[in-house]
Parts: structure tokens; sequence; C-alpha cells
């Protein structure tokens, strides 16, 4: 093996924090965007920047089908809706006559809702009409997968555009699941009576005191839990509710917190757990405790299906200031499940590098929350001078904003491949999508966002470098 001639093909650049670094293609940038940026104002990017420049990648890359694929990846794989809808808008403007852009719709669509923002999208930018038939036809063709109960749930009566406005648009044909729903809606009779929003309203609207109110948001919790009527995602945002309102339940709730099949089935990514840890820790009352272990617990399972690789990993994880907030949690969360499912070596940098021990033993998002530090600036060469041995695999989780010593680390990687006659293979995770590298080289894997699948990815690339991109070009359209 070679450990001192190679040479990069991509071309230089300057990242936003005005480091030396290098460009990524236009297919790989797009894709980072869509996994990366949750359409949020960023430490270098607001989001209608982010967005803008999404807008330019569409336009930058000829085949259209490129970004519809990437938009289904982002919205099927990793649960990320707003990006999909601003794709699917942009792409109803270019695209005319192509049959592929029916299928496209119709597979991004993953619940009724999705119709609605896609719509609102279009319509916001491009005008209330003509509506392009591409629309119309995916939109009915997804409308014949959804039920009375999806429809009442996703029926969105106060939005800019509802679910109405969605059948008038496209005039789905009724089903032999959803014909009377169908009515029903345009009827304005469809209600969502199954749901836990429209329990709890119920439950409100009958009060004739605050006495009355408790006691009947108790009762419409216990129905909700015990009878397991409430999603998951549902569960997990109204925790604290639940420890408020009906602390009796807190048992039953932690039981359908840790309940694995459940957890598969909601697709739920790990982040959600922090979300909520968060929100729970913030409490004081019986209960906490409990649901916090129930919390952990659910973690781990999630994470479950993280591989375990051969040789020895590092985990560098980025601890600057351009980090803070969702690329922190997230970062530090998927270290947390590396380190849980590997045994590997874990190291902090951002000025500097130090190596880090934890405790395994703890829970993933226990493990997650003592690494979630934000300050100084980014020194990636740091990674490469601090590494004391040779590793078969390092895995760099980062905004990829370094600029200290001059941003890209092409010199100190070289050195350390030397000097300790190694060549890993480098996993480089994007967890803001600003569209630039840190690494260049041969076995160095660039990949964006984070959900359970990456870690399908993460071992394609073992014989396919460009596995992000290749897994969104095997969708099919």
């Amino acid at each position: 093996m070679s450990f001192f001639n190679f040479k990069s093909s991509a071309p230089k650049a300057v990242n936003r924090a005005g480091g030396t670094a290098f460009a990524e293609s236009p297919r790989l940038e797009l894709a980072s965007i869509l996994l990366a940026s949750f359409v949020q104002d960023q430490y270098y990017r607001s989001a209608d920047g982010s967005m803008n420049r999404l807008i330019e990648l569409i336009d930058a890359i000829p085949d259209r089908r490129f970004a519809a694929r990437a938009a289904i990846y982002a919205r099927a794989n990793f649960g990320l809706r707003s990006v999909s809808h601003v794709v699917a808008g942009e792409l109803l403007s270019r695209v005319k006559g192509e049959q592929w852009m029916k299928r496209f719709l119709s597979k991004v669509i993953q619940r009724p809702d999705d119709m609605t923002e896609i719509l609102a999208c279009y319509q916001a930018k491009f005008g209330r009409s003509p509506v392009p038939n591409a629309l119309k036809k995916g939109f009915a063709e997804a409308f014949a997968r959804f039920d009375e109960y999806q429809l009442a749930k996703y029926r969105k009566r106060t939005g800019v555009v509802s679910l109405v406005d969605v059948v008038n648009v496209c005039h789905p044909r009724p089903t032999e699941g959803n014909a009377k729903a169908l009515r029903l809606l345009v009827a304005d009779e469809l209600r969502s009576e199954g749901t836990w929003e429209s329990a709890l309203t119920r439950a409100g609207q009958a009060a004739r005191s605050d006495e009355e109110k408790a006691e009947l948001k108790r009762d419409a919790w216990t129905r909700l839990v015990r009878t397991r009527k409430i999603g998951y995602f549902a569960l997990l945002r109204n925790l604290r509710n639940i420890l408020a309102q009906a602390p009796d339940l807190v048992e039953d709730a932690c039981a359908l917190l840790v309940d694995e099949r459940l957890i598969r089935k909601s697709g739920v990514l790990p982040f959600r757990f922090a979300t909520a840890l968060g929100e729970i820790e913030k409490l004081n009352s019986d209960g906490v405790q409990q649901v916090i272990a129930a919390l952990n617990r659910a973690a781990d399972l999630a994470c479950a299906n993280v591989p375990e690789f051969e040789g020895r990993m590092l985990v560098a994880l980025d601890c600057s200031g351009s980090m803070m907030g969702r690329p922190s949690q997230i970062a530090s969360l998927f270290a947390a499940v590396l380190l849980k499912a590997n045994a590997a070596d874990l190291l902090l940098f951002d000025m500097d590098a130090r190596y880090r021990s934890v405790n395994r033993g703890d829970g993933t998002l226990s493990i997650a929350e003592s690494l979630r530090l934000a300050d100084g600036g980014t020194n990636f060469k740091a990674i490469f001078e601090r590494a004391n041995r040779a590793y078969d695999r390092i895995v760099i989780l980062s905004d990829m904003q370094g600029w200290m010593g001059g941003g890209a680390p092409v010199e100190a990687f070289s050195a350390y491949r030397r000097r300790f006659r190694a060549d890993p293979k480098v996993y480089s995770f994007d967890l803001a999508g600003y569209g630039t590298l840190q690494f260049p080289e041969r076995n160095v894997f660039c990949l964006a966002g984070f959900s359970e699948n990456v870690f399908e990815i993460m071992n394609r690339l073992e014989t396919d470098r460009n596995a992000l991109v290749t897994a969104i070009e095997e969708i099919e359209l």
C-alpha cells in the first residue's frame, strides 16, 4: 500500500470559516444540505441561505431525477420533511411532461400533510395556477394509500392549504378504504376521533371547572396509554404532560417507551430521545427518574443495529463554537452510539485535540450529554497531530469548517500516515451541509446526516467510496 504517493482530485476552496478546504461535487453537496440543514439557521448560514444554495444545486445538476431521488431518500430514510417539500416544489416548476415526476411525488409523500405542504410551497413561490399535471397525478396516486384515520388526522383546516384544497386540485379516485373519508372530508364533516389531540381537546371542552378538566385529561391519557392508542412520537412529545397530568401512568408510559417493536416501527431518530430527555431533566417530580431511565434504554434499543466494525477505531468529535445547537447534539449522540457499539477511542478537538474516556456502561444519552461541548476554534490538524497510534478507521463528526492553521489538514494527515505506517479509512461526516470538505484523499468517505441508515452506508463505503450518492441514485423512478 502507498503511504506517500497520492493526490487530490477535488478542487480547492475556502470554507465559511475562512480556512482552506475542498469543494464537494454538486451531487454530494446537494445530498449534504438535504440530510444536514434541517431548514434552520446555522452558525455560518441562515435557513434561507441553505435553501437558496439547495435551489442553485438543483439547477447545477443536469439530471433532475437526482434531486428527486435525493428528496425521496431524505424523506423516507431520514424522516426529513421540509427540505423534501422544497425540492418537490422546485422540480414541479422545472420539469414538464415527464412521467417520472408523478412517481416521484407519490414516493416522496409519506403522510397526507406532505401534500398540503408541497402544494403550499409551490403556490407560495410560483402562483396558484396553472397546477402542474404531475402534481395532480402524483397526489391522486398517493391519496389511495391513506385511510380515514390518516386523512382525518392531517386534514389541516387552519393552514394556508388544507387537505380539502388538495382534493379539489387533484380529484383523487375513491378507494374501498377511503371513499367514506373523502366524502366526509369534502363536506367538512371528517373529524379526528381517534387521535391523542382530539381526545385531549374533548376533555378540555367538556370540563366545567379546572378540577374537572384535570380529571378528564387524566382519564384521556389513561385511555390513550393503556390501550396503546398513542403513537410513539406523540408519546415522546407528551412525556412532560403525562408526568404532570397523569403521574400514575408513568410505569405504563415507560413500558411503551422501551417496546422494541414500537421503536422500530416508528422510525424514530435517536436525537429525538435526547430532545425528550432535555425536557424531562428540567422537572422535579415523582416518576422523573423512571422516565429518564426508560429514555436511555429506548435510545440504546434504537441504536441496537449499529454494527461493530473490525479493527481499531478513532471517533473524533468537533467541539468548536460553530457546532453549537443541533450539530453538537447530533455529533455527541453519534459519538455515543459508536462508542457503545465499538471498542473505539474518543478524541475531542477544537483549537487542540485530547483523548477522552467514557464509561460504556452508561446509557447512550448520558454519554452523549457528557460530550456536548462547543467552544473555541476548529483545528482539524490537531486530530492527526494528537492521534497516538495506528487506526483502521477514523470517524470525524463535524460541520467541516476548519480554519486554524489554514484549514484542511492534508499535510498533518500525510504525516500521521507516515509516522504510524497507517492507511486508515476516514469517514468524514458533514453535520451542517455547508458544502466543503476537509479531506480529498483516497479512502476518505464523505457523508452527511444521521439516522440508522448511515451505518449501512458506512458498510457500503468499504467497496464504494461514493456510497451516499450511489444509494440515492439506486432509488427507482
